[in-house]
């Protein structure tokens, strides 16, 4: 069986044909009947099984298309009209445990960061400092794959106490994990943060924006911080990265556009694509328009989602949005058809949100709160709020993210209901917040391997 045992496979390989979506190296390749052990002599080596890890999180199934994709529809931001049939069971919240997900795409990505973590750097050639650099970007990567897993699969907003297994070793003794508590596993992830931080060093900063960087670890810190109402966290993790003075907030003339390019100035961790990875149909720019024809488009905006934009505002109609037809589209956001454009997994503005909302969580009336909210709309053509407040905070998160998969997390973490609003929206009636269908099934195949896990109530 594979699943949670797919973190023990014996893999990596190095000198292979590349798969990846990185051109330029070799790609660390999924071998049953080879080990890893003895194979890492060199720092180079711990390089190409880091572009690895990156590559397994570029798939359709995570990064790619769905993790983003399903987060989206599942909220008052997009529907699935079932051109293809695509996404209507994640729309509905009609999935079962047979449903499957991203669970093997991020283990996967996990079990790469974990060959990296369990290296002793002080046994290699190479620049050993930027091994450690390295190591700090596996511990990040791990934090982020199970924090992903976490949002999921936890039942922190079902009723229930239980994460998902924290796996810190490759092939480690413990074939079988049991689920962590969501409290195990939120301490694990900033641990990871922490220690990633502490080894990544700023000589090595990328800015193509491809690799995380020493920021990135900050960055991340923020966002989690922010799921779990851990504000002073928040705060000086944002602080961190914004006094960096590597990232900016890109102005509203330069915002549509931006999201066309590589590694822009707001971005501070992406995914890269290029025309090698030939995403097509898999493809996030294929699956939110039909761009002239040829396309999905299953995913569409509903349509009183333009009316949450004033004139001007480059983020809506003109913008970001467009109609093909009577269809509300994302036109503006992932726009190259074949899906070449590099995903962003982090951008400064989500950085700056995250930093407003622990302002004003920690001090409502601390008057900085309400400076930092407004650097977004003065920045896209929209206009000031009067106030900081948590309603205005959370719409303009809305505004500003909208299509990029945040928008699900932000209203369960808020304790909000799904509520149905449209008759476009695929479920049927509002979803009450502690409804089981706010966390995902684990996989049944996982299940039936493992003897130690436990399904979530409902499935």
């Amino acid at each position: 069986m594979k699943k949670v045992k797919l973190l023990n496979i014996l893999v990596f390989i190095f000198f292979i044909s590349l798969t990846s979506c990185f051109t330029d190296d070799l790609d660390p390749t999924l071998e049953q009947e080879k080990s890893v052990e003895g194979s890492i002599v060199d720092v180079d080596n711990l390089y190409g099984i880091l572009k690895g890890a990156y590559s397994r999180m570029t798939a359709s199934g995570y990064y790619g298309r769905d993790i983003i994709i399903t987060n989206e529809v599942r909220t008052d931001n997009c529907f699935s009209n079932g051109n293809s049939g695509r996404f209507t069971t994640q729309a509905s919240f009609t999935y079962s445990a047979n449903t499957g997900y991203f669970w093997d795409e991020a283990y996967a990505t996990i079990a790469s960061a974990n060959i990296i973590i369990g290296t002793d750097v002080s046994n290699l050639t190479g620049d050993q400092d930027y091994g450690k650099h390295m190591q700090g970007q596996a511990y990040a990567i791990r934090a982020l794959a199970h924090f992903d897993l976490l949002k999921q699969y936890g039942q922190q907003h079902a009723g229930g106490t239980l994460g998902v297994p924290y796996v810190t070793e490759f092939k480690g003794e413990d074939l079988f994990p049991a689920r962590n508590t969501v409290s195990e596993v939120k301490t694990m992830i900033m641990n990871d943060l922490n220690t990633a931080f502490d080894l990544m060093s700023d000589d090595y900063y990328d800015s193509s924006k491809e690799f995380m960087s020493k920021y990135t670890a900050k960055a991340l810190e923020s966002r989690v911080a922010i799921y779990f109402g851990d504000w002073s966290i928040a705060k000086t993790s944002a602080e961190s990265v914004i006094n960096s003075g590597h990232y900016s907030i890109v102005s509203s003339s330069d915002f549509v556009g931006s999201w066309g390019q590589d590694g822009s100035s707001n971005s501070i961790f992406e995914l890269a694509y290029n025309s090698t990875d030939n995403q097509g149909i898999n493809g996030l720019a294929y699956i939110y328009r039909t761009t002239g024809g040829g396309s999905y488009g299953d995913v569409q905006v509903i349509d009183e989602v333009a009316n949450e934009f004033e004139a001007g505002d480059v983020r809506g109609v003109g913008g970001i949005l467009g109609w093909e037809g009577t269809m509300l589209r994302n036109i503006g956001k992932y726009p190259d058809n074949q899906g070449y454009d590099n995903v962003p997994v982090i951008r400064y503005e989500e950085v700056i949100l995250n930093y407003a909302e622990a302002l004003f969580e920690i001090d409502n009336l601390d008057p900085n709160a309400l400076t930092q909210l407004n650097l977004i709309p003065n920045n896209r053509g929209a206009s000031a709020y009067a106030a900081a407040t948590k309603d205005n905070i959370l719409n303009e998160r809305r505004k500003e993210l909208m299509f990029e998969g945040f928008r699900y997390d932000d209203l369960l973490r808020t304790g909000n209901d799904i509520v149905k609003y449209s008759l476009q929206q695929n479920f049927t009636s509002t979803i009450s917040y502690g409804d089981y269908r706010l966390t995902w099934a684990i996989p049944q195949a996982e299940v039936d391997a493992n003897s130690n896990m436990v399904q979530n109530e409902g499935y």
